[in-house]
């Protein structure tokens, strides 16, 4: 466990235990992932903001209910995953990615390999928006905000084995729609 995902189970404990202005410090350090990870999946910037801020008021509300055991970021984003289902009982979701969620910049590549990135990025993105919702959850989980295994683990309430197989499947069938996208062929 690194030092801030160790700091950040000591100021949970703190929060749990009444200390509720130590909440910010969280706020700070995770609400951008939490909105990067609503945004991959609602592409609607005032929705995101909204379920960001939803998850901490959830996390004050439910604060009693945190274990360290399980992991502050786990707790997180299963709370996120909570969240942003109950976002999609009330509303039909969107499935296309933001233009900005991921860009590939290159300012020091010349004009026509920027522009073979953007439209690169484009067709990554559409193969992404097009994948079911399950397959495109658990990548952005592990290859957009770097969350671990195990923490994925616990937030779709699985096994680590089960989690591996799901993103190398979904690794594959985003391959294969991005080739598909671009016309040439997966090896």
């Amino acid at each position: 466990m690194s030092g801030k995902q160790a700091e950040d189970e000591l100021i949970m404990r703190e929060v749990r235990e009444g200390h509720v202005e130590k909440l910010e410090t969280l706020f700070d350090r995770h609400y951008q992932g939490l909105f990067r990870y609503f945004l991959y999946l609602t592409q609607n910037r005032a929705a995101s903001e909204d379920l960001a801020q939803e998850v901490f008021f959830r996390i004050l509300k439910y604060r009693h209910t945190y274990q360290p055991e399980a992991g502050f970021r786990a707790w997180l984003y299963g709370i996120g995953r909570n969240a942003y289902a109950d976002y999609l009982g009330k509303q039909k979701p969107e499935v296309a990615l933001p233009e900005e969620a991921g860009e590939i910049r290159g300012a020091d590549a010349p004009a026509d390999r920027q522009f073979q990135k953007k439209q690169e990025a484009q067709m990554l993105r559409r193969a992404l928006a097009s994948m079911p919702g399950d397959k495109r959850e658990v990548l952005i989980l592990s290859r957009f905000l770097d969350l671990k295994y195990e923490e994925i683990a616990s937030v779709l309430k699985c096994e680590v084995g089960t989690v591996k197989v799901r993103v190398y499947r979904a690794m594959r069938e985003l391959s294969d729609r991005f080739f598909a996208l671009s016309g040439e062929r997966a090896s």
